[in-house]
């Protein structure tokens, strides 16, 4: 069995981790077991995936949403006592990487949804602190009317209806995505001129952005657009350590 170290120095390798400026630590957030049999990966560290990951009987529980927030309370909370009790009660450890997932040119939610959604040329969109955490993708021919992205952009996060505001033109050829709470990266795309954006929660300023700034905005779903990353870092581990690897997607309509 691969020792937890050798596991999170892979991660945080391959990831780029300690080069992000994030809202909370990327990598090992709570010790458990030296050797490594069972991974379970999902989006956040909350109670309902941790009960999930006991009943896997996991030494590893690897997310996108760790347990440490910027700006949260410094005391253990009865929440963060629950999601703690559970980790140790099961010496589980836990570990997460959040914006360095969100920015990998190859297993980040961005570049996933990106070709999921049929997009072609990818290029780094959107920077965090000087370093881009999103893609834009380009759609060959005369790209695609917007009831056809729509649908690819459904299927892509398992036929969840997103939240769309047209704006933009008749045929789509440019598209940058920010996963997860990225509405205000619209910005970004409009400054590129890009056709359309594609961010997992919306907020209430996005409507008038596209009607003002003439560009389509869809939004698909915070824990719908982050499913991706994650799951594709245990599928590596799986396939480069030899461990078990379950990926558990708690239903979360936000």
């Amino acid at each position: 069995m691969p020792h937890l170290h050798d596991l999170i120095a892979h991660l945080d390798a391959l990831l780029d981790a300690q080069a992000f400026r994030d809202y909370g630590p990327n990598g090992l957030q709570v010790p458990g077991p030296t050797d490594i049999e069972t991974i379970v990966t999902g989006v956040s560290a909350h109670v309902p995936l941790l009960h999930r990951a006991v009943e896997e009987r996991a030494d590893l529980v690897l997310v996108h949403h760790g347990l440490f927030w910027r700006g949260q309370p410094l005391e253990v909370t009865p929440a963060m006592h629950k999601r703690l009790k559970l980790l140790y009660g099961h010496d589980m450890a836990l570990a997460a990487y959040h914006l360095p997932l969100d920015a990998h040119p190859e297993h980040g939610n961005n570049a996933i949804l990106g070709g999921l959604v049929g997009g072609t040329g990818q290029q780094p969109f959107a920077e965090h602190d000087g370093r881009p955490i999103g893609v834009r993708v380009a759609f060959e021919g005369a790209g695609l009317t917007l009831d056809e992205l729509v649908a690819r952009v459904r299927d892509a996060v398992g036929g969840r209806e997103p939240v769309v505001v047209p704006g933009g033109p008749d045929r789509i050829r440019t598209l940058g995505i920010v996963s997860g709470g990225g509405t205000d990266h619209v910005h970004d795309a409009v400054a590129l001129g890009l056709d359309a954006f594609l961010t997992g929660e919306p907020s209430e300023r996005a409507f008038g952005i596209a009607h003002d700034d003439g560009i389509h905005f869809l939004a698909a779903g915070h824990h719908a657009t982050e499913t991706f990353g994650v799951r594709r870092l245990g599928e590596l581990l799986a396939e480069r350590f030899g461990v078990r690897h379950v990926f558990v997607d708690v239903p979360n309509p936000i």
